[in-house]
């Protein structure tokens, strides 16, 4: 036996038409698959019992026991005003609009609501928020990281190479299923970089300070400096001073839609012993005496 469209709709049999929109709209909300997923046949069968009772020729005729609690005529004699009323709305004269179906959906849900509604239904599945931590190497190079997908599934996320902090990569098709024939959502991944003992980021650029030895400083001398792909020789020239700034091109990041990488810039940091012996004070003591060297101090 087909549902009673009042029980369903939790009315009596001689309610207001204010009222049978009144407890519609109350169950709407409550059941509409964009808010509630897992309520899409219960929802189904509050629009069909609307559709029904919504529309007064269409509740006489319930009423009157010509058609059932789906709209289907229980008589011969019916059969005509049921194919006239699907044939109204397959033209667009009637149908959802005709009896205020869509006007509830649009009041409630807005537009997207109206559109659901005629569509019989179908929504777009919603997309779903994941966050996931990366090292600094990862992000800079590129790595593939496992993430759990709604339900317990795994998926292999394709991290590419300079990826920022805080960029969302979206997986196309990976969120929640549609309603309906409707296309699934997508997943948007929000990516956390780690920060690194060593490198920093400006935009495609990797920072790095470097501790270099007096006497590499005064005498100049080749250090070895870490990248973010290997380590490199790194010339000191004679006379280098603290803080003196070294660009390594193309050692930074490579983002997506960049031509070229970044570069990397090395700032150099005079570290003097812990523990100053005798030959090296006498020494300075003894360049002090000879040159009055003035560093620009105020």
């Amino acid at each position: 036996m087909a549902d009673d469209p009042y029980a369903t709709l939790g009315v009596s049999r001689n309610a207001s038409d204010e009222d049978i929109r009144r407890a519609f709209r109350k169950l709407a909300k409550e059941l509409h698959p964009d808010i509630s997923k897992g309520n899409e046949e219960r929802f189904k069968k509050v629009s069909s019992a609307y559709e029904i009772l919504g529309d007064p020729e269409k509740r006489r005729a319930f009423d009157r026991g010509e058609i059932d609690g789906r709209g289907e005529p229980r008589h011969a004699g019916f059969r005509q005003y049921a194919r006239g009323a699907r044939a109204g709305a397959g033209a667009g004269a009637a149908g959802f609009d005709e009896f205020g179906f869509g006007d509830i959906f649009s009041d409630i849900f807005g537009s997207a609501g109206r559109a659901g509604a005629r569509s019989n239904f179908t929504a777009r599945g919603q997309d779903v928020r994941y966050t996931l931590e990366v090292d600094f190497l990862e992000s800079a190079l590129g790595a593939t990281k496992r993430v759990t997908l709604p339900g317990g599934g795994m998926l292999d996320l394709n991290v590419p190479a300079g990826v920022a902090d805080g960029q969302v990569l979206r997986l196309k098709g990976k969120g929640q299923r549609g309603v309906g024939a409707a296309e699934p959502g997508d997943a948007l991944i929000e990516v956390h970089v780690r920060p690194h003992a060593l490198f920093r980021r400006e935009d495609d650029d990797i920072l790095i300070e470097v501790p270099i030895t007096i006497d590499e400083a005064v005498l100049g001398a080749k250090v070895e400096v870490p990248t973010v792909s290997g380590r490199v020789q790194l010339t000191i020239p004679k006379g280098t001073s603290s803080g003196r700034v070294f660009r390594l091109k193309g050692k930074g990041v490579k983002s997506a839609g960049r031509a070229e990488p970044g570069d990397q810039l090395v700032t150099v940091r005079i570290v003097l012993p812990e523990s100053i012996d005798d030959t090296l004070a006498y020494f300075f003591s003894e360049w002090r005496q000879k040159n009055r060297y003035d560093p620009g101090r105020q």
